[in-house]
């Protein structure tokens, strides 16, 4: 019985974080015209967001060209398709690699510095300073950064997929000898934009609204301790992954089921 119990006690907890959770984001979104209001703090959100995220997203896109061009070309010339190399490359980066592995590294970079951020402010009573000015923390501080984490992602997702593009077209070119022309005009007559590239923007900008969330949810929900700012930001990366790569397969079965 005391398993069971144990067991029970976990479930309505998770339920009840869950609900919270719900309650927040209901919350946090009611505030956002407001945050709109003031663009100016979402822009300045952006550039902190995803201008200095760039560098970690276009060095990994990069490698990641690379090497996708050096794997499907070993698979594919086994089977005497290695002229569908650039068509390979272009929907595994659209459609999967280019979502999924710019929200994973969204979250490791943006996603931790919100939540220390907003930590930090919650253990420096700056948050309740807010409140006893009749300052709605959520829309001052918490909408800016969620729009502009929203608006972030799907551009980063974009630029991960072109350099990565780029990337496997050095190597299929330069290293490999695959025909240029043939490579791009693959591409051109079997890449669906709607399809392929829409639903690829589609999931990233989910991505981005989940990875944010949780972020921002984590640090105004933390202890306001160091140790609380600490253990709040693992949970940040822990749950985000967790999140994309669940949302992930969702996305992809409504997406890409039907032909």
């Amino acid at each position: 019985m005391n398993i069971v119990q144990l067991v029970g006690a976990r479930v309505l907890a998770s339920l009840q974080g869950l609900g919270h959770a719900a309650i927040f984001f209901a919350g946090l979104v009611g505030v956002l015209p407001q945050a709109l209001r003031r663009f100016g703090l979402v822009i300045t959100q952006i550039f902190a967001i995803g201008n200095r995220s760039l560098v970690i997203i276009l060095a990994s896109g990069l490698a990641v060209g690379f090497v996708l061009a050096l794997q499907m070309y070993y698979a594919l010339v086994t089977y005497g398709a290695a002229e569908s190399l650039g068509l390979v490359v272009n929907l595994s980066l659209v459609r999967e690699l280019g979502p999924v592995v710019t929200a994973l590294l969204f979250a490791g970079r943006a996603g931790t510095s919100l939540t220390a951020e907003i930590g930090l402010m919650k253990a420096g009573e700056q948050l309740a300073a807010m409140e006893l000015m009749a300052i709605d923390p959520r829309a001052r501080v918490l909408a800016p950064r969620f729009i502009a984490g929203a608006i972030s992602m799907p551009l980063l997702a974009i630029l991960f997929s072109a350099i990565g593009i780029l990337g496997a077209w050095v190597v299929a070119v330069g290293l490999i000898g695959i025909d240029a022309g043939n490579f791009w005009s693959i591409q051109q007559n079997k890449v669906d934009i709607w399809r392929d590239v829409g639903n690829g923007v589609v999931k990233s900008a989910v991505f981005g609204v989940v990875c944010t969330f949780v972020a921002l949810y984590q640090g105004y929900e933390t202890q306001a301790t160091p140790e609380g700012v600490a253990y709040a930001t693992t949970r940040t990366v822990v749950i985000s992954s967790l999140a994309v790569l669940g949302m992930d397969f969702i996305l992809t079965a409504l997406m890409f089921s039907t032909p």
